[in-house]
């Protein structure tokens, strides 16, 4: 026989675990969320460098890969996402980016405004800063300043300042636009994600319950009302009942199970042998993501993770720093510092975001390079590229059909050309410069615009910022409830209408408190 809920939250992820601590909170309400993967028990999750040790263990990610990319000469993009407590705030970079005022103005859709939404950023706070008109303490999400500084990145942020960059201490202050160092989802040298910050204390209520291993096969539905959710745990096919369905598996998974419930576009669904519920075209279209270019330099002094790596004293003393202070590199999220700029003068916000790492490494979550090595990179910031995640299969446990779409317009092409130019600037520039050298990738075989807009559709790769696949005004409304359905939402990063400036996992949480508060004001 069926359990009966008040609601069952599909994924446990960044959205997720933040919806089953705030609807369950007043203790009257009887809550279910669904995992498909297990607890975040490995160890490597909650050192902060440990997410190059998570790249492609599919106990706890999905390790999805796209189709092959038309306009990245038939390559197939390696998508990692997370399967596991915390969902992808578990095996992300940690870097902590809002994004920028105009991103959230731009979406157009009542209540979801900068204004609207600063209070949610806040609420899910705590800073180490302190709280102020732009940060908030007190949350369960820890946000906190790198406890270190780097030679290398002291020198990155002084050489992009010397180009007129203005210097930034704080991406999520009254500004984006900046050079300086990141911000990352840490609390003493651990990771702070969605599990850890929301579901620990929720989990000891007894109206939530918490199912790991249980891999939602499909909504079920009377007429057009959601009643509950299928799922696969232990090798079984169970059945929970609820008042309402909230989907939380993100850009690609929550667009793979409305599909697989009936709701989708009607040709692709009778094509599978699926029965429509709902002909909803706007499902799986409209996919963004923001494409990322790495460049690799040698350095030309000893100073780099890759040197750390190549002596076994210094791996030693690493190992030593972080187990008796929680300092040292393995505190450090997957960006050191940063630039936000503008590729053009007359623009009146950055479109372009640098990374900077003190390391390199030839594949991500591989082998660090046998040489002094750092890394800068490029990704653009406002997209107009789209793509699309659509299903290949009836069998929920197969994969979807992941489009990107990168460089599908001239603006993508070139921010993206015009940020990598950025890139040699900056690395040519004092003090940056003492340190370079030799530009090891791609170095000077690429010099006109035509070279770095091939270079970018040889080693283009995504940052891992999906969203908008379920979008506000096209799939759900502006409470998030699916358009011509009833008890029935999506709530994740596929809601957004774009993708906002800047890593995600920031807005996909103040996305989810202001959801949670949306569920409690309609709830009866």
């Amino acid at each position: 026989m069926a359990e009966v809920f008040d609601v069952v939250i599909v994924g446990a992820g960044s959205a997720g675990c933040v919806l089953a601590n705030r609807l369950s909170a007043n203790g009257r309400r009887k809550v279910l969320l669904l995992e498909a993967g297990p607890r975040d028990t490995n160890p490597w999750i909650h050192i902060p460098l440990g997410y190059g040790k998570l790249f492609t263990r599919t106990d706890v990610n999905w390790a999805y890969e796209s189709e092959p990319e038309p306009s990245l000469g038939g390559r197939r993009v390696f998508t990692p996402r997370g399967k596991v407590l915390g969902g992808s705030s578990s095996i992300n970079g940690l870097v902590y980016i809002r994004g920028q005022p105009e991103d959230f103005d731009g979406w157009g859709m009542p209540g979801w405004g900068w204004q609207d939404l600063l209070p949610y950023f806040r609420k899910s706070e705590d800073q180490s800063r302190g709280a102020d008109e732009w940060h908030g303490v007190g949350g369960p999400l820890a946000v906190s300043d790198l406890p270190d500084r780097h030679e290398l990145a002291d020198a990155f942020i002084e050489s992009a300042a010397s180009l007129g960059i203005p210097r930034n201490g704080d991406f999520n202050g009254a500004r984006q636009e900046g050079t300086g160092y990141y911000q990352a989802t840490t609390r003493n040298g651990r990771r702070s994600s969605t599990a850890t910050g929301y579901l620990r204390a929720a989990e000891k209520r007894p109206n939530l319950r918490v199912d790991t291993q249980a891999l939602a096969t499909r909504v079920l539905f009377e007429g057009l009302r959601a009643t509950g959710v299928e799922y696969l745990r232990s090798g079984s096919t169970q059945v929970a009942k609820a008042s309402e369905v909230i989907l939380s598996g993100g850009a690609f998974n929550s667009p793979q199970l409305l599909q697989l419930s009936g709701v989708g576009p009607a040709s692709l669904l009778q094509g599978l042998g699926i029965p429509v519920v709902l002909d909803a075209p706007g499902v799986g279209a409209d996919l963004q993501d923001h494409l990322y270019a790495r460049t690799f330099w040698r350095c030309a002094k000893p100073i780099t993770l890759n040197d750390d790596m190549m002596s076994l004293w210094r791996q030693a003393a690493i190992g030593l720093k972080y187990l008796l202070q929680r300092r040292g590199p393995l505190t450090v999220s997957a960006g050191y510092a940063a630039a936000f700029v503008r590729t053009r003068p007359e623009l009146t916000r950055p479109d372009a975001q640098i990374y900077f790492i003190n390391f390199s490494t030839a594949k991500r979550g591989g082998f660090l390079h046998p040489f002094s090595g750092f890394t800068l990179s490029v990704s653009q910031l406002q997209v107009e590229s789209r793509g699309s995640v659509m299903l290949k299969s009836k069998d929920p446990r197969e994969a979807p059909a992941i489009c990107y779409n990168y460089l599908a317009t001239e603006r993508d092409r070139r921010v993206m050309v015009e940020g990598l130019k950025t890139v040699r600037r900056i690395a040519g520039a004092a003090p940056m410069r003492s340190y370079v050298a030799a530009e090891e990738h791609p170095g000077p075989r690429v010099q006109s615009d035509a070279d770095w807009l091939a270079f970018c559709r040889e080693a283009g790769d995504t940052v891992f910022h999906p969203t908008s696949t379920c979008r506000m005004g096209t799939v759900v409304d502006e409470r998030l409830r699916v358009m011509g359905l009833a008890g029935l939402r999506v709530v994740d990063a596929s809601v957004m209408p774009s993708v906002p400036s800047g890593n995600i996992n920031a807005a996909v949480i103040a996305v989810a408190e202001r959801a949670a508060d949306l569920v409690l004001s309609d709830a009866p």
